[in-house]
């Protein structure tokens, strides 16, 4: 393990290299609803990431992917995240039940700003709310309700300085080893790789929705 000289453990020396914002802007910027910027924005993503913890400290961040829109706004200061199939590990619904704490990120493709939410969440199965978030005639398994506490753009330098959406700057990938290398390799499988890989197809197949 890396032995370090120098660890910042106030914030006092944080704010010694790190400034506090000078006038009220980068506080004052947060929300406490959706207000109709925000309701565009999430109607125009199809990939959020979801951050809990459990009261024992038990950490996770869940992607969740669909078409654009897949996110619906219920109101004002709520909106719900469907449930697809998934490898029913369960984690950020197990956390949930525990701690009801959440963060949201959001993202648009092609835009450079993204936006963050923060507030409490309920696992929710109305049957009418899982048809509502139903994609290819197949209802939501269940419903992750997020009630809005803290909401705010984020500025765009982490997406600049990234070049994401820039596919002549991304990073040549063909020496990353296949899904299905990797799961075998690190759960030691005693099948070729290419089964692995066989049935992670397989499953993407057949269990989208």
């Amino acid at each position: 393990m890396a032995d370090f000289a120098h660890v910042i453990t106030t914030e006092d020396a944080l704010r010694e290299i790190i400034p506090a914002p000078r006038g009220s802007g980068a506080w004052d910027k947060s929300l406490d609803r959706i207000d109709p910027h925000a309701a565009a924005f999430i109607a125009t993503s199809p990939f959020i990431m979801i951050a809990t913890t459990s009261t024992g400290g038990q950490m996770d961040i869940s992607p969740k992917g669909d078409p654009a829109g897949f996110v619906h706004v219920l109101d004002d200061h709520t909106f719900a995240i469907p449930d697809r199939p998934g490898n029913g590990r369960a984690d950020t619904h197990r956390n949930l039940i525990d701690n009801p704490r959440i963060s949201v990120y959001i993202l648009v493709p092609g835009r450079s700003e993204t936006l963050r939410i923060n507030g409490s969440a309920r696992l929710v199965a109305d049957q009418w709310l899982l048809d509502e978030l139903a994609m290819k005639g197949k209802p939501a398994r269940l419903a992750i309700v997020v009630t809005v506490e803290e909401l705010f753009f984020h500025c765009t330098k982490c997406v600049v300085r990234s070049n994401l959406w820039d596919a002549g700057s991304w990073a040549d990938t063909s020496g990353l080893a296949p899904l299905g290398m990797v799961f075998r390799d690190q759960l030691k499988l005693d099948v070729p790789a290419e089964v692995v890989e066989a049935g992670l197809e397989k499953d993407i197949a057949t269990r989208l929705y």
